[in-house]
């Protein structure tokens, strides 16, 4: 009982702090870049966790691209929602050694029930967003989400495993396609 009532907290206060976010500034193609130097962020990102089909995912993930973009979404983030075609039209025009995006479900933590899991799913078909999912557990929000104050919020990661560069916001695919392929550029 004290596990299931630490697990319901958890989740709620993660829901609280993300809900706080979205809306507030975010339209689409008004995405804020937060370019912050590197030096600061060039530890390595270390997580475990798994994604929509249950499949175990670690951030040796990341090695398996030269970028990949992390979007981190809500399934009641309409700014989310509506970037979410473009990223699927995108992850599918790189090659994959090249680029890629993962989602992350700010909203939908592993072990969550059912309907949530396949309201998430719904969503993710819905909008074409035919990549990688991962669900919430607190390895990936200690890694990766302890600053985010606002969904969507994306990361370019290296791969390294390092943090190049991070929006808040949503943007269109075209200025998407822009960043990603200045950020190849320099890598």
């Amino acid at each position: 009982m004290k596990k299931a009532y630490g697990k319901f907290f958890f989740t709620w206060l993660l829901l609280a702090v993300l809900l706080t976010g979205c809306g507030e500034g975010n339209r689409e193609g008004n995405g804020k870049e937060n370019t912050t130097d590197t030096e600061s962020e060039a530890s390595q990102i270390v997580f475990e966790c798994q994604d929509m089909d249950g499949n175990s995912v670690s951030a040796s993930i990341f090695s398996e691209s030269k970028l990949t973009m992390v979007n981190v979404w809500a399934t009641y983030c309409n700014p989310c929602l509506s970037e979410m075609p473009g990223l699927g039209e995108l992850a599918g025009e790189y090659e994959p050694e090249e680029f890629r995006i993962i989602g992350i479900i700010s909203d939908v933590p592993e072990g969550a029930d059912t309907a949530l899991i396949d309201y998430a799913a719904k969503l993710i078909e819905l909008t074409d967003a035919d990549y990688t999912h991962l669900l919430l557990n607190q390895s990936i929000y200690d890694a990766l989400l302890t600053d985010v104050t606002a969904v969507p919020t994306t990361f370019f990661v290296n791969e390294n495993g390092e943090v190049v560069d991070t929006v808040i916001g949503a943007m269109e695919k075209t200025v998407w396609e822009e960043k990603i392929n200045a950020l190849l550029e320099d890598s």
